[in-house]
């Protein structure tokens, strides 16, 4: 009986270290994360108008994209292209760097999915972003 406790207690203890260690730091800084945060803010504000406007929403893996290219007058919508393509590969990097950051590269894909939460819990009102069933507007 004891060993049978005993063998409970180090499992426990070893999958509860293991959960503590798993909680990746989001908010670790490097010299190549601030490059990205600095970049993607620049960007932000040629992007908002989209947003806005429904041209563009948030995805669910944590990039955006062109949601309605009308919505976008046919001289800007190459300029929209680029500006997607640009920061989609920023946050991609984004993601890759704040996991390698924490020493735990195979964490990426938890890092994308909790920032896509947070983009869509941060979006303002009235932008669009994807969940399960498609596009919705916040």
């Amino acid at each position: 009986m004891k060993k049978i406790l005993f063998g409970l207690l180090l499992v426990s203890g070893l999958l509860a270290s293991q959960l503590g260690m798993a909680a990746a730091d989001l908010e670790i800084n490097t010299p190549a994360i601030s490059a990205l945060q600095n970049s993607m803010q620049n960007r932000h504000g040629q992007l908002a108008s989209f947003y806005t406007s429904g041209a563009i929403g948030l995805t669910k893996d944590g990039l955006i994209a062109v949601k309605d290219a009308s919505a976008v007058p046919l001289k800007d919508r190459q300029s929209l292209n680029a500006l997607v393509a640009a920061e989609n590969a920023d946050r991609n990097k984004l993601y890759k760097e704040i996991a390698a950051a924490n020493a735990h590269p195979e964490w990426e894909a938890e890092i994308r999915s909790t920032f896509a939460q947070r983009w869509v819990q941060k979006a303002q009102s009235g932008w669009y972003y994807q969940d399960a069933s498609g596009w919705v507007k916040r």
